[in-house]
């Protein structure tokens, strides 16, 4: 089964980018909400996480709409691997490769900087 994970921050944000990038997979369920990806707990995501099965394929925009933390994603591809779910994002990066596994962490390490440096920049305003 095909399954889209959809993520925005803010109820203002519009996820309109992501549905439209997920068109051109054959999506058989779709999870979507508006919150924050600064931890893990996040309903649409646990139920995604539940119903998610061996065979299965997640697709995301980017990494970031998962995850803003790399050990955050790293502990969730971690257990997608562990029930024999592959994690794709729109660049054709799959996690079930050794260089889609390297891509995971490179662009996760540039989430996680631009997280801490937006971050840093709103405590200096």
């Amino acid at each position: 089964m095909n399954i889209a994970y959809i993520r925005v921050s803010t109820v203002e944000q519009n996820e309109a980018r992501q549905v439209e990038a997920m068109k051109q997979y054959q999506i058989d369920k779709v999870y979507q909400e508006k919150v924050s990806a600064k931890n893990t707990d996040r309903p649409k995501l646990q139920e995604m996480l539940d119903f998610a099965r061996e065979g299965d394929t997640i697709y995301v925009a980017d990494f970031s709409r998962l995850a803003r933390s790399t050990k955050d994603l790293l502990e969730l591809v971690e257990l997608l691997e562990s029930k024999g779910v592959q994690l794709s994002i729109k660049e054709n990066i799959y996690t079930s490769t050794a260089t889609g596994r390297l891509m995971l962490k490179m662009i996760s390490a540039i989430n996680d900087f631009e997280r801490e440096n937006m971050l840093e920049s709103s405590v200096k305003e």
